[in-house]
């Protein structure tokens, strides 16, 4: 059955939309662009030097995500996936942004890490170019960061996001749009002392083909070849012309350079530098245009998540076997929690499925900081799960994990400050529940408690022979009480 997907791409100079439809044939899954958005918005530009973005950069954004909200009304929340990148990352006061984002768009935003953003950049290109067993190198220069990748086939092997982009480098470099041949140079060197810590190891690796697919490498290539600054691709020798041109000019001339559109003049400059700066220090040769990229990437990716192909299912079993877990502990923690998540019924919703998901992703990775030191476990969990590189994890996803795995032991009070909702205070109880009555490492016969939860009242009840036949057990969930009565739970243990 066909269906469709959206992705939406907060980028720090553009924001994107792409609407494609997944046809199935023959067990394979492809999908075909059928809409696509694109506006600039250069919300880098509204960023200060305190790392604030500015209203009238956010009332860009804000007018924007109305439009592509209005073509996104009746999608189903599992079937759209929006992304936001550096300058999201970047911004003091992100936390006020994205419920005003969030409400134009009517869906929910991720923002996600710039490894995060690779991969998905890999994902998308390579989805879009024909299959090959050549290493290929893939830049996208974007607003506020630039992804350089190397990968085979589809696996990546090198993932690297700097911080330099084509609004910011302009900023930088070229704020009242002068060009100058020591703007330009001062440019270049600021690239390439960013590329200095990824190159060695970029060149030592080696690539057959190099590909570019940001809108800087599109508005470069289209300026190269339209005025037969190069007959193919995108050299360094058509770029030395373009930016003696420039130089010359002192100044981007749209009518005197065929093929630039206006949104991208305003910060060429700051894109070439940072092109020519790649070239110079990773040995380009020639660069291909490459389609796609990270909007391509999240609906791929949201594809393996319809399809039960989670990439982030993926990364928690790399992470078990990473940090050694034991499986049959975590496989018995995660088969308690998510009983006792049954037995709460939440209301069916994206939030409670999410919840769900990431009860059991919590579970299986709830010991790992016992690899580091057995005291304070948790607190190294948390603390690897909410900083790790995690494929397929956006960093609001992390950040739940890392609630999770630092409140399924010990006081629950330091969680507080972080304001959680009542259904993540019930999913944190079912791991609690589940870790409490797992403690002994074997398994039970049958689970030997009920949850009730209305409102903020909790009740836990249990045979009271069993409770007998095991005090630990009882006194462990009479310390519960107290617990969530601090959180503001009226939690009771009913024994019959």
């Amino acid at each position: 059955m066909d269906y469709l997907l959206a992705a939406v791409d907060l980028g720090s100079n553009s924001f994107r939309l792409s609407i494609g439809r997944v046809v199935q044939q023959d067990g394979i899954a492809q999908i075909y662009a059928i809409d696509r958005l694109k506006e600039s918005v250069r919300l880098a530009a509204g960023l200060n030097d305190e790392k604030i973005i500015n209203e009238e950069a956010i009332l860009r954004a804000i007018t924007v995500l109305k439009r592509f909200g209005e073509r996104l009304n009746g999608f189903h929340p599992n079937r759209v996936r929006a992304v936001a990148t550096n300058t999201f990352r970047i911004a003091r006061n992100v936390a006020e942004i994205l419920p005003r984002a969030e409400e134009a768009l009517g869906f929910p935003i991720e923002v996600i890490a710039g490894q995060e953003e690779a991969r998905l950049i890999f994902s998308g290109i390579t989805n879009e170019l024909p299959p090959s067993t050549n290493r290929r190198l893939m830049i996208d220069i974007g607003g506020g960061s630039t992804e350089v990748i190397i990968g085979k086939g589809f696996q990546p092997l090198h993932l690297s996001s700097l911080y330099m982009g084509c609004v910011s480098y302009t900023r930088q470099f070229f704020p009242d749009g002068r060009i100058t041949e020591s703007r330009m140079q001062q440019a270049q060197l600021a690239a390439r002392r960013e590329l200095e810590g990824i190159s060695r190891q970029y060149r030592k690796t080696g690539w057959h083909e190099a590909y570019g697919s940001s809108g800087t490498a599109k508005g470069i290539l289209a300026v190269l070849t339209e005025n037969g600054m190069s007959k193919k691709g995108i050299t360094l020798d058509g770029m030395e012309k373009l930016k003696a041109k420039l130089i010359k000019d002192g100044k981007v001339v749209m009518n005197e350079l065929p093929g630039l559109k206006h949104d991208r003049s305003l910060v060429l400059a700051g894109g070439l530098a940072i092109m020519m700066g790649a070239f110079q220090e990773l040995n380009i040769k020639v660069m291909l245009p490459g389609e796609g990229a990270l909007r391509v990437g999240v609906l791929y990716d949201l594809l393996g998540r319809d399809s039960e192909h989670d990439k982030r299912n993926e990364t928690v079993r790399q992470f078990i076997k990473r940090y050694h877990v034991d499986t049959r502990q975590s496989a018995r923690v995660k088969r308690v929690a998510l009983d006792f998540f049954a037995q709460l019924q939440l209301q069916d919703s994206p939030e409670k499925q999410e919840l769900e998901r990431t009860l059991g992703w919590a579970a299986d990775l709830h010991e790992i900081g016992i690899s580091i030191a057995h005291a304070d476990y948790h607190k190294h969990s948390a603390y690897i799960l909410e900083h790790a590189d995690m494929p397929g994890f956006s960093n609001d996803d992390q950040a739940l994990l890392a609630l999770f795995t630092l409140g399924h032991h010990g006081k629950i009070g330091k969680l507080q400050v972080l304001e959680p909702t009542r259904a993540k205070w019930l999913t944190l109880l079912c791991l609690r529940l589940a870790v409490l009555l797992s403690r002994r490492r074997d398994d039970p016969d049958s689970l030997p408690i009920t949850v009730v939860a209305n409102g903020k009242s909790i009740q836990l009840t249990a045979d009271k022979s069993w409770l007998q036949a095991h005090p630990l057990t009882e006194y462990s969930l009479q310390a519960e009480k107290h617990e969530w009565n601090k959180a503001g739970f009226e939690l009771e243990l009913i024994e019959i």
